[in-house]
């Protein structure tokens, strides 16, 4: 049966030279067809660096369903809402000179899109279904995408897990967009349980680690003497100062690491082989409470990044001295990137009246991201609390630093000025010489339905770039969902990892003052 019926997941064969006529030259008849009253953009060039072998990177969203699948409205919804997305209906076609890929407007077959497995195979051990479902996922990092198609797929996963009666495994090409944008694709594409006919609300973020701005303030305070407009000057002044030393810190920091002159040691999470991209990875996912990080947040007067990064830099600790056995009160530095999302992304209505129109509307789309690298410590601490300390200094640290907005324009420099090689290379070398991803992504506060059925979880990641361990935090509702992508030849027990997340959450909770506050 084919994937509108529910049966056998298909295994479709790539046609090289379809796809290389319909990539490279756009000789299709579907493009033609589809695109022929509709200008090329260009693929931006964090795009394009998505389209490099060593950068060759996918995101796999899971969403638990809180009702089993109702496959005809999941694809009349999606005919309605996503397939008509400029992105999701586009191929990317390179010029003449295969140089400079554009998007190209093409027709959607939801066939090709919607996949459903065979869920006998997938439930032949009924016993562990979560596990079921966590091979299926961690097996989309091994099957390549058809690039004469759209570059987006939704697996139909409809059986229970304890946490979900059904899910969805979404896997897109990055150099469609960065996770903030896709994250909020999704949620334009649901709508709010208590009111089916409005968009949800997206939890307030907490300023994240970046670049702090700078200026003076649109109402400047008054002013009663010389001597008060004078320390206000000073202290703007020394502001701005602190602002330009520290990003001058970060920037050579991130040259050195890019030409191999700093580079973390080998641990349990970086081994010191090349190759981990093209690895497969693992995607496991732990439930964390969202009550429990803000109490801590509130105790310890920061952000909840801050407390995640805390968290983060506790469980890798706990499981790096448990494997090492080593008892010595030591501290070892490693790093991890960040990507900073630098483009102000659509709100839900622009991206709703986006799909609903299938034009982009003057709307701001697709990849522009800038790195930072945070320094993670391993070590031991007595005081739990300290954890927390430790990140949130670094996070105020990188507020003051204007590293992401400089490394996204000297890679473009670089890129206009040397070629994608270049900029690839020296993006690849950046993060081969750190020893993890991190990122943390704000969610709806309230319950959300997509096509009908109860959104339960969600849970994104990303495979395809060169780093052995990669963590998601994703907020949504009272919750948030811890996600690992692991290459499993250098953390072989993601799950053991994931239990010293929850024990450190634990433990730093029990340490923060007061008492939680479950509402």
């Amino acid at each position: 049966m084919d994937s509108r019926g529910g049966g056998t997941l298909r295994k479709r064969a790539i046609d090289p030279t379809r796809a290389d006529t319909a990539v490279k030259h756009g000789k299709s008849e579907e493009i033609h067809a589809a695109g022929e009253n509709e200008e090329p953009e260009p693929v931006s060039p964090t795009g394009r660096l998505f389209r490099e072998p060593h950068f060759n990177c996918y995101i796999v969203s899971v969403f638990g369903l809180g009702a089993p699948v109702d496959l005809p409205a999941v694809r009349a919804g999606l005919e309605a809402t996503l397939a008509r997305h400029p992105r999701f209906h586009s191929v990317q076609v390179l010029d003449a000179e295969g140089a400079r890929p554009k998007w190209v407007r093409t027709t959607v077959n939801l066939d090709d899109h919607v996949v459903v497995p065979d869920l006998d195979a997938i439930t032949a051990t009924p016993a562990d279904p979560d596990r079921a479902l966590e091979d299926y996922v961690s097996s989309l990092s091994t099957l390549p995408m058809d690039h004469s198609r759209p570059l987006w797929e939704l697996h139909v996963l409809d059986f229970p897990t304890s946490e979900a009666a059904a899910a969805l495994a979404f896997r897109v090409h990055h150099s469609v967009g960065d996770g903030v944008s896709l994250l909020s694709l999704f949620l334009a594409c649901t709508r709010r349980t208590a009111d089916p006919s409005a968009l949800p609300a997206i939890i307030p973020a907490a300023r994240r680690a970046g670049p702090a701005v700078y200026a003076l303030p649109p109402q400047r305070p008054r002013l009663q003497s010389l001597g008060a407009l004078l320390v206000f000057l000073v202290a703007w002044v020394g502001s701005f100062l602190v602002l330009v030393w520290h990003t001058a810190v970060d920037v050579a920091c991130f040259v050195a690491t890019a030409a191999s002159a700093a580079r973390d040691p080998p641990t349990l999470f970086r081994g010191a082989e090349e190759g981990v991209e093209f690895r497969p990875k693992r995607f496991v996912n732990r439930t964390l409470s969202l009550d429990d990080v803000k109490h801590i947040k509130n105790a310890m007067n920061c952000t909840v990044n801050d407390v995640l990064l805390g968290v983060a830099s506790a469980a890798l600790s706990r499981y790096y001295f448990r494997k090492t056995g080593e008892n010595v009160r030591k501290s070892i530095k490693v790093r991890s990137t960040l990507l900073v999302n630098l483009r102000k992304t659509p709100g839900l209505h622009t991206l709703a009246s986006m799909m609903e129109s299938g034009k982009d509307s003057g709307a701001k789309w697709g990849n522009r991201l800038g790195y930072m690298i945070l320094p993670f410590h391993l070590a031991k601490h007595d005081d739990h609390l300290e954890y927390v300390r430790e990140a949130t200094k670094v996070a105020r640290r990188k507020k003051s630093s204007m590293e992401s907005v400089l490394t996204y324009w000297s890679a473009s420099i670089i890129m206009k000025i040397f070629g994608i090689k270049a900029a690839a290379s020296l993006c690849y070398s950046m993060m081969r010489n750190t020893t993890l991803s991190f990122s943390s992504l704000a969610g709806p506060s309230e319950q959300v339905v997509f096509c009908g059925h109860p959104i339960v979880y969600i849970a994104p990641s990303v495979y395809g770039h060169p780093h052995a361990l990669t963590m998601h935090y994703q907020s949504y509702m009272r919750i948030i969902k811890l996600v690992l992508a692991v290459d499993e030849t250098q953390v072989p027990d993601a799950h053991e990892l994931l239990d010293d997340f929850t024990e450190s959450l634990k433990l730093i909770r029990e340490a923060a003052p007061g008492q939680p506050q479950h509402t």
